[in-house]
């Protein structure tokens, strides 16, 4: 594959990025992926995070947890990028590239989804990763320490002052992608660990958002709350979208399992992908934009008239 920010041709490259930690990325990443695999659809995933890993032990912790209980989870072909030990800094960006690269090549005509995880902090890597997305989920705590990645607002008013520099990062690999194949990026920015509690704080975030999507073309989705049962499925490796009875989980389930099930699907829905006739119509009508959109316009029958 071409390193220049074409995306594969093939699968749909959904990518998690967020510069800043804790933002329930890993989370997100593994419902979204269960839930394409329940739907059916061949599913890679890759995890450029080489030093937590977060996502890729998620995935250990599944399929080392469905051998135990017998188990029949469904899991990803998954892939690592390990960082590479060479000694300059130019040839360690190249050697983990090529490898980034070959992953793409071996996964983008045999499968329908590829999930990138990105790590959080800038890099080659996460730079290349978010210029070939179709789809960008940011997750982002409901707080304005989260925000401040995206956007440095005035204390006084709430409003965004400038934009942060992961923003600037999405605003420039949208540009680069547009200018390597006119690709369109869908940036979905998830408001995660909402409480159900009115708040001034909450509403003040909320219409710092709504101005950050005005300015940068984000959308704005709800995720996950601040739910115990995500911390606990971890281990086991389970997501709220599995099975979940005495026979997967060893024990009785909580009554936070139908709750926490609700709000992903939900997400899942936000976020428009072509899984369904909805995001299968959306996919054509951009595909079609892309199409007429740099075919020059035909002036003959207005010069004409």
């Amino acid at each position: 594959m071409n390193v220049t920010g074409i995306k594969p041709k093939g699968a749909y490259v959904i990518v998690c990025g967020n510069e800043k930690g804790g933002s329930g990325k890993t989370t997100t990443i593994v419902h979204l992926s269960v839930a394409l695999m329940n739907a059916g659809y061949r599913v890679a995933t890759i995890d450029l995070d080489s030093r937590q890993k977060s996502f890729t032990r998620y995935l250990n912790n599944r399929r080392d947890w469905s051998k135990r209980r017998h188990l029949k989870l469904p899991l990803p072909d998954h892939f690592v990028i390990n960082q590479s030990d060479a000694d300059y800094i130019y040839d360690r960006e190249q050697a983990e590239i090529a490898e980034f690269s070959e992953v793409i090549a071996q996964v983008e005509k045999s499968h329908d989804f590829i999930l990138i995880d990105t790590p959080g902090h800038d890099g080659h890597l996460m730079r290349l990763a978010h210029s070939m997305a179709d789809t960008l989920v940011t997750p982002l705590n409901d707080s304005f320490i989260d925000f401040d990645v995206l956007g440095h607002v005035s204390p006084d008013t709430g409003e965004i002052l400038r934009l942060s520099h992961y923003a600037q990062t999405v605003r420039e690999a949208r540009r680069y992608r547009n200018r390597a194949d006119n690709g369109l990026l869908d940036w979905v920015v998830v408001r995660n660990r909402l409480t159900q509690l009115h708040s001034r704080n909450k509403e003040a975030m909320l219409r710092s958002l709504k101005q950050l999507s005005m300015e940068l073309g984000c959308r704005l989705a709800e995720g996950i709350s601040e739910r115990m049962i995500f911390r606990e499925l971890f281990p086991m490796g389970l997501t709220a979208l599995d099975e979940l009875d005495e026979g997967s989980l060893g024990r009785k389930p909580s009554l936070a399992v139908l709750p926490a099930r609700q709000e992903v699907r939900a997400l899942i829905a936000s976020l428009r992908l072509p899984i369904d006739e909805l995001g299968m119509q959306r996919a054509r009508a951009r595909q079609q934009w892309l199409e007429k959109a740099f075919k020059p316009i035909d002036t003959a029958g207005i010069l004409a008239e």
